[in-house]
């Protein structure tokens, strides 16, 4: 029996309900798990608030001198690391195996973070001594995303701890393998027990670590879910809410020299990862005309060539969608927008039954009805046909989201135009919207989040500044 429940260092089972992890490849079960019921929850609450305590104030280097162990032991353990992400949400053995590789560089990153906006400084003035430190939470609860199962919850994680909180993990439970080689690897790093407990389960599991008494809450999902927990928090300014809520992100094409280029970044901002990527191109704003055709006609060839399968199959670039259930949603998403009068240039569909095997799509929704703002959470792209650069900026900024965009340009001068335009957190030129660096902030405004960017501004909401004055 799987020991799925993690709480000052000891595995034991679940007392809740007992659930599965299905392969989308191939429909079988990959692992069993229960899940821990509300009372197991609030041990490791507990566990996580007293090991606050003494890790709170453990002096940085020491922290960091785990988080330096911690990220060896990931690296040790890349490819089991790997084999879990593609297993349970069926990532391609390339992506499963870079994503772990994330997880180890996640660390030094961090860490230089942590030092540049989190740090601790002291001056002399005329008026005495100030100096400015920072101080953790207490108590954080990470909620796991199902498209990068490993690499998104090692972003708060990770800066959790360097800062002096200790964590409460709930995974998917779509993808919840990784979260105990995560464990094994703090294990092996020496993270003090109680610093990081894991609790398996689904909606009932998380419900009871948002009523517990929880010092902030960190999450990458839908914003039907993060709206949804905002709202319960409502009145609630003691608790730290770090919501990462996705987008329905527009990629703009004007004034290009080069079509091949143009194709390859909308197939990489639209179908990397199989769409499941919050990062996505949802929206493609081409030009009328010849060029416009002659682009979409490249992207569909590169639909048409590229190896769709299971994660494991030869030379698979891109995997399943991570249930036959998303695979439903995916083309009922795609029937409401032909009811709405959108053209099929060509369709989405279900490859293999009863698995997450799907063929990307795609669909002219220039002349049809508006469509509702949502994302879909699959390689399903929407085409608008515009040539007036004003008018392409108006669709790419009609959405209540504001999370990533691209735009596809050889003029200098449009780039200028619609870079100060743009509504967005994350802007690329002539490269994926996919594209995003760690080095930089993660997020944007609207739907897509609270203005608690990740990445390398993670360091911000993981701590709260202390201004001191000493006479």
């Amino acid at each position: 029996m799987t020991q799925d429940t993690f709480i000052n260092g000891i595995w034991s089972v679940g007392k809740g309900s007992k659930f599965d992890s299905i392969s989308p490849s191939d429909g079988t079960v990959v692992g069993s798990y229960h899940a821990a019921d509300a009372k197991q929850v609030e041990d490791a609450i507990a566990s996580a608030r007293k090991a606050f305590d003494k890790w709170s104030l453990t002096a940085q280097t020491e922290r960091e001198a785990v988080l330096v162990k911690y990220a060896a032991a990931l690296e040790e353990r890349k490819q089991a690391i790997a084999d879990a992400i593609s297993l349970d949400m069926g990532k391609p053995k390339w992506e499963a195996i870079t994503e772990a590789g994330a997880m180890v560089a996640k660390i030094a990153g961090s860490i230089t973070a942590q030092s540049d906006r989190a740090g601790s400084w002291t001056k002399e003035t005329d008026f005495g001594a100030i100096s400015l430190t920072h101080r953790p939470f207490g108590v954080m609860a990470v909620f796991g995303p199902f498209n990068f199962p490993g690499h998104l919850p090692n972003g708060h994680i990770v800066p959790a701890l360097l800062a002096g909180n200790t964590i409460v993990f709930k995974p998917s439970e779509l993808a919840p393998s990784v979260a105990n080689l995560m464990v094994e690897a703090f294990e092996e790093a020496g993270l003090p027990h109680g610093c990081v407990n894991v609790v398996h389960g689904g909606r009932d599991t998380g419900q009871a670590l948002l009523n517990g008494d929880i010092n902030g809450l960190l999450f990458t999902g839908s914003h039907h879910t993060g709206t949804a927990f905002h709202r319960h928090f409502a009145g609630r300014p003691d608790v730290m809410l770090a919501l990462e809520m996705g987008g329905n992100n527009p990629l703009i094409v004007h004034k290009t020299d080069d079509v091949a280029g143009a194709a390859e970044v909308i197939f990489q901002s639209a179908f990397i990862t199989t769409g499941q990527r919050c990062t996505c191109a949802r929206r493609l704003i081409l030009p009328t005309g010849q060029q416009g055709d002659d682009i979409l006609a490249a992207v569909i060839e590169k639909i048409d060539a590229v190896k769709i399968g299971p994660w494991d199959g030869e030379d698979v670039y891109l995997g399943p969608l991570v249930s036959a259930k998303a695979v439903a949603q995916a083309l009922a998403f795609q029937n409401e927008r032909v009811a709405l009068g959108g053209k099929l240039i060509t369709p989405l569909r279900d490859m293999v039954e009863n698995t997450g095997i799907v063929r990307p799509g795609i669909i002219d929704m220039t002349d049809a009805d508006t469509p509702p703002d949502e994302e879909l959470f699959g390689p399903f792209l929407q085409v608008y046909r515009e040539s007036n650069l004003d008018k392409a900026i108006a669709i790419a900024n009609d959405t209540r989201f504001g999370l990533s965009a691209g735009v596809v340009t050889s003029d200098d001068d449009v780039w200028e135009y619609t870079q100060a335009r743009l509504r967005v957190g994350i802007l690329n030129r002539n490269r994926p919207t996919t594209g995003a660096s760690g080095a930089m902030p993660f997020g944007g405004p609207g739907l897509s989040g609270n203005a608690r960017p990740s990445a390398y501004y993670a360091a911000d909401y993981c701590a709260w500044p202390q201004a001191r004055q000493i006479g």
